[in-house]
């Protein structure tokens, strides 16, 4: 049985809908107190590549939970009246989210084009993963 729609026209989709950050933008706006930086990354991969400091994680899983105040989930952080920048490894879920969680309600929220993989090879401040062991 054939998909009524691929993920690429879900991303277009998406990206229609929701602002997308130049990986230079979203440095720019590091450590403003407005701007909550949302890493959808999973542990593994936060682990593996680093982090961004002051980031909130939220694994894509969990996202509408933890958004949604009625949840048992919920999160006091997608409450507060902020811009929340969502960033994944190369752009791809952090588009979805974005455009999920302007759905959903939250209406500043952006994501980075190029997700952390742009944001590492621009300069972008990054927390080096801790050592195992």
């Amino acid at each position: 049985m054939p998909i009524k729609k691929g993920y690429k026209q879900l991303l277009a989709e998406a990206n229609a809908e929701v602002q997308t950050l130049p990986v230079a933008d979203a440095v720019a706006l590091h450590g403003q107190p407005d701007v909550v930086f949302v890493d959808l990354r999973d542990p593994r991969e936060l682990d593996r590549e680093g982090r961004m400091p002051g980031a909130f994680a939220c694994t894509r899983g969990m996202l509408e939970f933890w958004i949604d105040p009625e949840s048992p989930y919920a999160k006091p952080v997608f409450a507060e009246p902020k811009r929340f920048v969502f960033f994944c490894a190369g752009g791809w879920r952090s588009a979805l989210a974005a455009k999920t969680a302007q759905d959903m309600g939250l209406e500043n929220v952006a994501h980075i084009e190029g997700g952390f993989g742009a944001w590492k090879k621009t300069g972008g401040p990054v927390e080096a993963p801790k050592p195992k062991g």
